[in-house]
């Protein structure tokens, strides 16, 4: 029984880590578990979503809900991202993580880069997002379970999901200049990136995001992910890079 039972985990491959990384990074909301504290009990809820430079989960929770109790008593929990599509709910990938939830302190580093983050994905959150009871939570994935599909399941690890190394404290210096720049003299070149590399339908899309694998794009309620062709090592890296990728789009389209 052992033997069949691991024969339906495949192995994490590289096409799987890009899909758990593409439902991670392009979740505007997913179901959030926590442990209750009076009773042990599951209690799971809907919170919106954003991500960290590094990939991991931001929420921006009131203090007041039951969920934002039960991670400051408990800071284990889930979190379940994936949007169904037409036909079978479960024939649609999603992605289970198994987290430490952290609370960021107002006035930190952190808090600061998480909230500019958060709230250039959901800017509609700026409406409550800046009163006292409400506060961002950094999940940090442990591992997390992959369902592609009928018969296609993962395990992956904390590594898989995340981007290490140096160049993240550097590039957040410098990401949101750069987001700002792109949206206000390069929307042409973004549309581009939605187009060509996203396949995504529709106009009006701007960035939301900047990190060392790609970019994340936003058109209203809609969120699509650009992956670069191979990641930055190094901040300097970054222009030349959406520079390559909008001349590629575009010659692309003129064949």
């Amino acid at each position: 029984m052992g033997d069949r039972k691991k024969d339906v985990i495949r192995e994490t491959d590289a096409e799987a880590i890009r899909l758990a990384k593409t439902l991670l990074r392009s979740a505007r909301f997913g179901a959030l578990a926590v442990l209750e504290p009076r009773t042990g009990s599951p209690l799971a809820s809907r919170v919106g979503i954003a991500t960290d430079i590094d990939g991991a989960p931001l929420v921006l929770v009131s203090m007041l809900a039951a969920h934002t109790s039960a991670l400051l008593a408990d800071p284990r929990c889930s979190l379940l991202l994936g949007e169904p599509g037409k036909g079978d709910p479960l024939a649609h990938p999603r992605l289970t993580l198994a987290c430490q939830a952290s609370r960021l302190e107002r006035g930190s580093q952190a808090h600061a880069r998480a909230e500019r983050r958060y709230l250039n994905r959901n800017p509609k959150a700026s409406l409550y997002g800046g009163l006292g009871d409400f506060s961002i939570f950094r999940l940090e994935p442990q591992h997390a379970s992959l369902n592609g599909g009928f018969g296609k399941a993962y395990q992956l690890e904390r590594l898989d999901l995340l981007t290490i190394g140096p160049i993240i404290e550097e590039l957040a210096g410098s990401e949101q200049s750069a987001v700002e720049h792109m949206n206000a003299d390069h929307l042409d070149a973004i549309a581009v990136y939605a187009r060509h590399f996203a396949k995504a339908p529709g106009d009006g899309w701007t960035i939301a995001g900047l990190d060392a694998e790609g970019i994340d794009l936003v058109s209203g309620d809609n969120i699509c992910r650009v992956f670069f062709p191979q990641p930055l090592v190094m901040v300097s890296e970054l222009r030349p890079a959406l520079v390559a990728m909008a001349r590629a789009g575009r010659a692309a389209s003129e064949i």
